[in-house]
């Protein structure tokens, strides 16, 4: 009987060894089935952020840009302008943005202001532009950003006077030397007092070196030293009067 049992068992064996063995195995994974294929890469661009100004009334966009100009900040004023807002919309004194950053002198905020198109001759309530008070600042950069705005020099301020007679009046040497180089602007204007630039620098001045300095530049660029005031009384008496003898003494070379 064991002899029947082995007899019929080593053939079964062979033919299950056969075919675990035979043509008939599964092929091996070729190289594209065997590499996977790899993921999609998640995008890393930033959605656009919206606009926070965009869906807001015009009266929230106009009071922010006028509050954006107060405190000088040009990244508001640019999402401002983006959104459109009203670029020449007025505070309670009249002002416009623009006015308001040359006042408190926001150089940047300024920049984005003249960028967009904003009036440099817009006047305020005491007629002021943004322009002139640049001649009650001083402010040479803002000067310089005004500038590319061509704004209307002939404008006067409250007093009849130009942006260079507050200016000499107030010792803002830098400002007259660049007013007088870069612009065309009448040098010898004179205001509804009856004063010129050269007569405010001395009058109102201290006498000291940015006033000297003043005066030398004037002078370089053709004020009239002969102009008197309503007095009659010209830049130099007032100098030597005043006990100012480097001034005085400036004007009578210039005047001999």
């Amino acid at each position: 009987m064991s002899r029947l049992l082995a007899a019929v068992s080593l053939p079964l064996v062979a033919a299950v060894l056969a075919s675990c063995s035979g043509g008939d195995s599964a092929p091996e994974p070729s190289a594209a089935t065997a590499t996977s294929t790899p993921a999609a890469t998640p995008s890393t661009e930033p959605s656009p952020t919206p606009n926070p100004y965009a869906d807001r009334s015009d009266a929230f966009r106009n009071r922010q840009l006028l509050l954006a100009a107060g405190s000088g900040n040009a990244d508001k004023i640019s999402l401002l302008v983006e959104a459109g807002v009203d670029l020449e919309t007025r505070d309670e004194r009249e002002r416009t943005a623009l006015l308001i950053a040359s006042a408190r002198d926001h150089v940047d905020a300024a920049r984005v202001l003249v960028a967009a198109g904003a009036d440099p001759d817009a006047l305020d309530d005491r007629h002021d532009t943004p322009w002139l008070v640049t001649g009650v600042t001083g402010s040479v950069p803002m000067a310089e950003v005004l500038l590319a705005a061509d704004p209307d020099l002939t404008i006067r301020n409250r007093f009849g006077g130009l942006s260079h007679i507050p200016a000499s009046e107030r010792g803002h040497d830098a400002y007259v030397e660049f007013v007088l180089d870069r612009t065309d602007i009448a040098v010898d204007h004179v205001n509804d007092l009856g004063w010129t630039a050269l007569l405010e620098a001395v009058i109102l001045g201290k006498g000291t070196e940015p006033w000297q300095r003043i005066v030398d530049s004037l002078v370089q660029h053709g004020s009239d030293v002969s102009i008197a005031d309503r007095d009659g009384i010209t830049a130099e008496q007032h100098a030597r009067r005043l006990g100012f003898g480097e001034i005085a003494d400036a004007l009578e070379r210039a005047r001999s």
